[in-house]
C-alpha cells in the first residue's frame, strides 16, 4: 500500500507508491509514451480496461461503463494514493509517515484517441474543467483530505505514459509545502497591504502589457515576473475568487477559452512541446477569502533541472518572461 513519508530535515512529504512499478527497474521501461489505439484503455469500447467510472458525460440512453461518452472520470489503475486506506500516523524512530490515504483519478478528456487538448473545441475543454470542479466538490466530503491538485502531463518529458488526451487529480491528506509557501506569501501580502497579491499582479500586468499574453473580459493570461522556466504562463481570473470549485459557469467558460488560446499559441510557437498544466486552488473546506486567488499554471518542458537547480532550489531561466510573452502575443493561430 502507498504511504507518505516526511523528510526529517525539511517540511516535505514524499509519496512512496510501489504499486505504480512492478519492480525497481520498471521505471526504465516506462520512459516511452504508449500510443496503441487498439489497446488504449481510454478509447471507447475498452471501458472494461479501467476501473468503474465515477463521472461521465453521456447522451440519453448511453449506459455507464460502455461507449457513447464524451468524457469519463475513473480511478487511476495504479494510484499514488487510495481512498480505501485507513488513516493512520506512525513514527519509526526519527522518521514520520502517514498511511497513503487520498484519491487518484484520471479524466479522459475526449473519446478521440488522436489529438491533444489544444485540438479540442472550447466547449469540450470547458467540460474538462467542470469535471475537475465536480470531482473536487465530491472528494471534499472526505474530511481526511486536505488538498486537491488537478494537473495534466502532456508528452514523455512531462511525465505522460499514455498519448490519449487525459488529465489527473490527486487528493492529499496534507497541504504540501509548496502550496503552504504560496498561501503564506499571499496572506503576508494581504496582511501588509490589505489587497490580494494575485489581483495586484493582474492589475499591474494589464497596465504594463509587456508580460501580457492574452486577455478577455474574465481572464488574463500572463508570463509571471519571476518565471521559473522558459514560457511559464499563468491563467488568472480577473474577478477575485479563492477557490476553483466556487467558480461560476461563466468563469469556467472563460477559463476554457483562455486555456485553448494559450495551448494553440504554445503549439505553434514552440512546435508542440511537452508541458505540465496544473491548478492551484485553496485547500479543501477553507472559506473563500480575500487573500488567495485560484489560477492555472502551464510550464512547457523546454529544459531540465540540472545540478544547480536540484542543489539550491533556485532555477535559471534563459528566456526573460517579457520576451516569452511578446513571442506568444505575436503568434497567430
Amino acid at each position: 500500500m502507498p504511504e507518505m513519508r516526511k523528510d526529517p530535515i525539511v517540511d516535505r512529504w514524499v509519496i512512496i507508491a510501489p504499486e505504480r512499478a512492478e519492480r525497481p527497474n520498471a521505471i526504465l521501461r516506462n520512459r516511452a509514451e504508449v500510443d496503441d489505439e487498439q489497446g488504449c484503455p481510454f478509447c471507447p469500447g475498452n471501458e472494461r480496461m479501467t476501473p468503474p467510472e465515477v463521472l461521465s458525460r453521456r447522451p440519453p440512453g448511453s449506459q455507464p461503463g460502455g461507449p457513447g461518452w464524451t468524457l469519463r472520470v475513473v480511478p487511476n489503475r495504479y494510484p499514488a494514493l487510495r481512498t480505501e486506506t485507513v488513516m493512520s500516523r506512525e513514527g519509526r524512530g526519527l522518521f514520520d509517515l502517514i498511511a497513503g490515504v487520498g484519491a487518484h483519478e484520471v479524466i479522459v478528456e475526449t473519446p478521440e484517441h488522436r489529438g491533444t487538448m489544444a485540438d479540442l473545441p472550447a466547449e469540450q475543454i470547458e467540460s474538462v474543467l467542470r469535471a475537475w470542479q465536480e470531482r473536487i466538490v465530491d472528494l471534499a466530503r472526505d474530511v481526511r483530505l486536505k488538498s486537491i491538485f488537478a494537473f495534466k502531463n502532456q508528452g514523455v518529458p512531462a511525465g505522460a505514459t499514455l498519448s490519449h488526451a487525459h488529465s489527473q487529480l490527486i487528493a492529499l491528506p496534507v497541504v504540501p509545502p509548496g502550496m503552504q509557501e504560496e498561501l503564506r506569501g499571499a496572506k503576508r501580502h494581504f496582511g501588509e497591504k490589505e489587497r490580494c497579491v494575485f489581483c495586484d499582479i493582474v492589475g499591474q500586468e494589464l497596465r504594463d502589457k509587456e508580460r501580457l499574453v492574452h486577455e478577455s473580459e474574465r481572464m488574463v493570461v500572463l508570463s509571471p515576473w519571476a518565471a521559473r522556466t522558459p514560457f511559464e504562463t499563468w491563467i488568472v481570473p480577473r474577478e477575485h475568487r479563492s477557490s476553483f470549485e466556487s467558480s461560476s459557469g461563466q468563469e469556467l467558460h472563460a477559463a476554457a477559452d483562455a486555456l485553448r488560446a494559450l495551448l494553440r499559441k504554445i503549439d505553434v510557437a514552440l512546435e508542440k512541446p511537452a508541458f505540465n498544466l496544473y491548478l492551484h486552488t485553496m485547500p479543501l473546506r477553507e472559506n473563500n477569502n480575500d487573500w488567495y486567488h485560484w489560477h492555472l499554471e502551464l510550464k512547457p518542458m523546454l529544459q531540465q533541472h540540472a545540478g544547480f537547480e536540484w542543489a539550491s532550489g533556485c532555477t535559471i531561466n534563459p528566456t526573460p518572461p517579457e520576451e516569452a510573452a511578446a513571442f506568444l502575443r505575436q503568434t497567430e493561430v
